[in-house]
């Protein structure tokens, strides 16, 4: 006999007023009901707000502003007409310069709370283009039959269903203003109910997208997407399995996106499916303030974890007498010893291993190294901070896409293993969201 699945609580329908205390770590307005605390969509400290729940769970619920009674000096009216239903972007109505004062606060409280640790210095943000940066994206695509109409873009704000969007401002405008066009041509494909997904990867100069593919396209599907690719000036490419099945339409060359780094002199090249930083001009920003923190000389050898294609290994090569790099992903260490060789760069050595395991038997962990440089994945990088005992570097830069887990490994770098917190700060890498790049220095 099949169990009855537990009917889903009634949220109450009638709007509840509450004045927004603080800022959640993700963006939200945060507030208490008869003691239970409720996050907030697009509200912000001091407003006094009518919200209606959405959800609601034995710790906390969540909700939405349904009318804003008081509006706080950083509210600004956002840009994006689809913003509020689609859920890539949570930060359009503050203002650009307070979204960069909440991000440090948040890095602050998030050190002190979580790491223990005051920040002595704050760096300068590193700000950029607020609209039309974002180079790298998943776009979800989705055959509406009733609507006889395919959709392009991200999933709504807190549900599983694709936003039905004509364009994204925070997208470069080569792929941003063109999502209607993209599924107009998809409509007219014989696998339109087959695509779930396009890899976006943009380029200095290229653009290329890659459409996974459920089914195997026609020859006359395959000329409807040359033809569109031609006319807005993309490569189209198709997947029909994992990252390495993506291939170009049969008879067109394949288009490596490239991105150069002009003050040192580096072009890296990537695959669609590899991973790069989605702001390039905040990129370039960062790898010089990484390059004036760490102030290389020939007598360094630094150790790169987490170094991707080599985004900060081959600019501190330019500078260090050796770089080591290590990255957990073997095709990504590939790219990055064929950037090397591509740049004409030779005092670089790249390794694949998975930093969170046991590292202690790798001839590349059993060597000095006077600076480290990290950036993690979400997860941090508490596993490897161990070893740290064992190399004595003098200087540590961490850059991170987290600040909880920075904050957490700043707290095992300088209350377990001896190091100073000498600055921290955050870098504007993803405007009009929630997420917060930052850096940190510590030394011996």
């Amino acid at each position: 006999m099949s169990k009855r699945r537990p009917r889903k609580k009634q949220l109450p329908e009638t709007p509840v007023k509450v004045i927004i205390e603080s800022l959640a770590h993700d963006g939200r307005g945060v507030a208490h009901v008869e003691g239970k605390v409720i996050f907030i969509d697009e509200a912000l400290p001091g407003e006094e707000v009518e919200f209606v729940y959405t959800d609601s769970r034995k710790d906390y619920a969540e909700g939405k502003v349904v009318s804003l009674l008081s509006r706080a000096a950083d509210r600004t009216e956002p840009l994006c007409p689809h913003y509020g239903v689609c859920g890539g972007c949570s930060f359009q109505h503050v203002e650009s310069a307070a979204q960069i004062r909440i991000k440090q606060e948040l890095l602050n409280e998030q050190f002190k709370r979580i790491g223990k640790v005051e920040i002595p210095e704050l760096w300068q943000p590193l700000e950029g283009p607020h609209w039309g940066y974002r180079r790298k994206a998943r776009m979800g695509v989705k055959y509406v039959a009733k609507k006889n109409r395919v959709l392009v873009g991200f999933r709504e704000r807190r549900h599983p269903y694709l936003a039905e969007i004509d364009s994204c401002v925070v997208m470069h405008p080569i792929v941003g203003t063109k999502l209607v066009a993209l599924g107009e041509m998809i409509a007219g494909l014989t696998i339109r109910d087959k695509i779930p997904q396009i890899e976006v990867a943009i380029g200095d100069e290229q653009c290329v997208l890659s459409f996974r593919v459920l089914e195997p396209e026609t020859a006359e599907d395959q000329e409807k997407m040359r033809i569109f690719g031609q006319q807005h000036n993309m490569s189209l490419c198709v997947q029909s399995k994992g990252p390495d099945t993506i291939v170009p339409l049969n008879g067109e060359p394949e288009v490596i996106p490239t991105y150069a780094l002009p003050d040192q002199g580096i072009e890296f090249k990537f695959r669609p499916a590899m991973f790069t930083q989605v702001n390039y001009e905040i990129n370039k920003q960062m790898i010089n303030r990484v390059l004036e923190t760490l102030d290389l000389n020939e007598n360094d050898t630094v150790l790169d974890l987490f170094c991707g294609l080599g985004n900060f290994t081959l600019p501190m090569a330019k500078f260090a007498g050796l770089v080591v790099g290590i990255e957990g992903d073997q095709p990504l260490v590939n790219h990055a010893k064929e950037n090397a060789r591509y740049n004409n760069i030779s005092n670089v050595e790249f390794y694949a291993a998975d930093l969170s395991k046991d590292i202690s038997d790798q001839p590349w962990a059993n060597r000095k190294y006077n600076k480290i440089m990290l950036d993690p994945s979400r997860a941090g990088a508490s596993e490897v901070l161990k070893y740290f005992k064992k190399w004595q570097p003098e200087q540590i830069v961490y850059v991170s896409c987290n600040p909880s887990t920075l904050a957490r490994d700043a707290g095992i770098l300088v209350n377990e293993l001896g190091y100073q917190l000498v600055k921290a700060g955050v870098m504007d890498m993803f405007p009009q969201t929630g997420h917060v790049e930052s850096i940190a220095l510590f030394k011996k």
